[in-house]
Formats: C-alpha cells, structure tokens, sequence
C-alpha cells in the first residue's frame, strides 16, 4: 500500500513534538523510542501487530483470535477526537457499506486511547459507525501494551483549562490478515474510495 511518506513525515514531526509535552501519567515512549516506532512502521520494519485480550463496548472480554477468517480493520483514537477519528471512521463505514455483503468477511475495530473518558461512552460511540465496529477498551497499561505492538504512538496533551486535555496519536489504519497477520496501514483521511480498492484487493486472495 500507498505510505504517503510525505504526508506521514509531517505526522511524525508533530508526534515527536507531542511526546515532549505528554503528561507523565500516560507513560508515552520517550522521545527516541517514538522516533523507532514511527520509523519502523513507515519502512515496514519488525512485527506489528500480535495477540490481545480487551474489553468491548458491552463490558465482554474479546481477543483477536476471535475474528479469524476475516480481514481487520484496527484503529487506535478517542471519542473526544474532535476530526481526524471520526473523518476516518466514517470513511471505514462507507467503505463497509459499498462492499455490500462482502463486508461480513471485515471486522472492524476501534481502540481507545483514552479509557479514562471513553469506556462509559464507547457504546455510543461506535453505534454511530457501521453496525459491526466492535468498540475495545481496558486498563491504560493493557491499551498502552497493544498500542506497542502495533507501533502505534499516543500521548496526553494537557489542555488550557483545570484538567483538560487532548490526545496526539498516529490515526493510522491497520489492515490485518485472514490469520491475524499484518497486510499494512493506510494514512490518516484515506478516503473510502481507496479504502474499498485495497479491502477488494485482499479479499479476493
């Protein structure tokens, strides 16, 4: 897939420029480790991805192993993301919805960065996505483990008023095989249309 490294380079330096102003609580990777994550992701480099155990937006435990035999569709945000995630979630949505019945071979997932604020509210949120989202949240340091694996980048940005804040994260979309193995991602703001041409492209193999 497409990496759209200039776009990608600019949501690195910005990710960077985050992760040195991230609340200590949320125990980001320091500013090299960031830098690696980001790199390696970009150039395909070592694993992504891997076996993880949460908790959906109805308080049922679920793993990955569960939705073998489809693709996945994996995306790390917040429900107080105030564009980037639901622009995206959105663009996944119509995307399910032009496939039509092949969209019952396409799991997607969403993964909050922010249990905190978003468990009580997951429901809600995804059930204005696509019907099948599955909505997964968990303790921080279970969240921050499977955001690792992925290579996926996030840090709390505190806000201007007593305990505001906003989350910097990488927004990509992960695209995970059949057998749970890594196919790649797509950058943030991928349009449906680009969506549907790579969901296509997998599911015919």
């Amino acid at each position: 897939m497409s990496t759209r490294s200039g776009r990608l380079l600019s949501i690195i330096a910005c990710l960077l420029f985050c992760c040195a102003v991230a609340s200590a609580e949320d125990a980001p990777p320091d500013q090299a480790t960031a830098a690696r994550m980001m790199d390696d992701l970009m150039y395909g480099r070592g694993t992504v991805g891997g076996p993880f155990t949460l908790t959906d937006q109805a308080g049922r435990k679920r793993s990955d192993g569960e939705f073998r035999g489809k693709l996945m569709i994996v995306y790390f945000g917040y429900t107080f993301c105030p564009d980037v995630c639901p622009a995206d979630l959105m663009a996944i949505t119509q995307a399910l919805d032009e496939l039509g019945p092949l969209a019952s071979q396409v799991q997607p997932i969403f993964i909050t960065v922010d249990p905190e604020r978003d468990t009580k509210v997951l429901s809600d949120y995804v059930a204005a996505f696509h019907r099948s989202f599955v909505g997964l949240t968990g303790t921080a340091e279970e969240i921050r483990k499977v955001a690792n694996a992925y290579k996926a980048f996030y840090a709390k940005v505190p806000g201007g008023r007593d305990g505001d804040y906003a989350i910097d994260h990488t927004g990509v979309i992960y695209l995970m095989g059949r057998d749970g193995e890594y196919l790649g991602f797509m950058p943030p703001q991928t349009g449906p249309e680009r969506l549907i041409e790579i969901l296509r492209k997998y599911l015919a193999r």
